[in-house]
């Protein structure tokens, strides 16, 4: 554990939830003052370095979920037409933009509080890191079996079995992983296997018995919120054609199967 820390710098941005459905993100708000600014998708995409088709497909997105348009699109040629925005939508960009200005006031005046003791510190580290995977767990190192290249990680997460992930020998040495450390392991939604039936033992995979919670689906996805025990759940998303033959309604208890490939192990700086 390091003795001092560098002084502790807060950032955070506002987004904008309605029920289920994240619509108002930073990217997307800055999409549509870049295309109040400059009138057309194609010169707001170049603006805040986005690909066309990416910008599009947050016009549409920000389209669909209201009655009426946001942004007012005309068609026309190779460089996109024009675009404007609506009344509503430069009500909700102004709502925007001064609720981000008193964020970053709030931002500044946490940054003048005391940090406190040490500990705490690295606590809320821990509760602040952000990743792209879905399910994050933290754990502690029970074994290690490498060779030259390779290492396979056994992290005790409180289930009956550890995760394992595979990482290189490199990564290993970077993040000084060592039997007994706390580390965090990184799964994403993506690559977790679903089964009603219990999967066959295999020394790369880890097999949890879940409970199932809810399951929310589009035309070609199916994701399932899944309890591994009375405190930790998973999130897993899968192709719908992987359940065509499974039993309906899906049963309550579901095997996971997580391929320590698809594992990513991270450690906290302040340790």
């Amino acid at each position: 554990m390091s003795e001092s820390l560098p002084p502790i710098e807060l950032a955070g941005s506002i987004w904008f939830h309605t029920g289920s459905t994240n619509w108002g993100n930073p990217r997307r708000m800055a999409l549509l003052a870049a295309i109040q600014e400059h009138g057309s998708i194609a010169a707001a995409a170049r603006h805040i370095n986005l690909s066309y088709k990416a910008a599009w497909d947050a016009v549409h997105t920000i389209n669909s979920l209201t009655p009426e348009p946001l942004i007012i699109c005309a068609a026309g040629g190779a460089r996109g037409g024009g675009a404007h925005l609506s009344p509503k939508a430069l009500e909700i960009l102004a709502l925007y933009q001064h609720m981000q200005h008193l964020h970053e006031q709030f931002l500044h005046h946490l940054a003048q509080l005391q940090p406190g003791h040490q500990d705490t510190l690295e606590l809320l580290h821990k509760m602040l890191l952000h990743t792209s995977a879905r399910n994050t767990f933290t754990g502690t190192i029970q074994a290690i079996e490498e060779d030259a290249i390779h290492a396979l990680i056994s992290l005790d997460i409180g289930l009956s079995e550890p995760i394992h992930a595979a990482i290189t020998q490199e990564s290993r040495q970077q993040l000084q992983l060592e039997r007994g450390q706390e580390a965090l392991a990184f799964i994403k939604a993506t690559a977790i296997e679903l089964s009603p039936h219990q999967p066959s033992v295999h020394p790369m995979k880890s097999s949890f018995l879940a409970h199932l919670q809810d399951t929310q689906s589009s035309p070609r996805y199916t994701q399932a919120r899944l309890a591994l025990n009375k405190v930790l759940t998973l999130t897993a998303i899968l192709p719908k054609e992987e359940s065509q033959n499974w039993p309906r309604p899906w049963p309550q208890h579901l095997w996971v199967s997580i391929n320590a490939q698809h594992v990513l192990i991270g450690r906290s700086g302040l340790q």
